[in-house]
């Protein structure tokens, strides 16, 4: 199984911009799933005991929000 970041998101969130755009900026791919687009997407964040979004994942890390954390995951994809 590839290890493959996620963003929960949605058009005109613009935390979720900031996220896409850092994750672009540190050169990692990344899979965005639209939670207005698919309600089984916003079940998936609530799996991970948010209900907001963004919500960036990777592996067993989930982050919600455009914050310092988020370093956290690019450190685990570089690694």
């Amino acid at each position: 199984m590839s290890k493959q970041v996620v963003v929960y998101s949605a058009d005109g969130c613009v935390e979720c911009s900031y996220v896409k755009q850092m994750l672009k900026d540190e050169g990692i791919s990344f899979e965005v799933r639209d939670v207005l687009k698919n309600r089984e997407y916003q079940k998936e964040v609530e799996k991970y005991g948010f209900m907001g979004i963004p919500v960036t994942v990777y592996e067993d890390r989930a982050i919600k929000g455009f914050n310092p954390e988020l370093k956290e995951i690019v450190e685990m994809v570089k690694d």
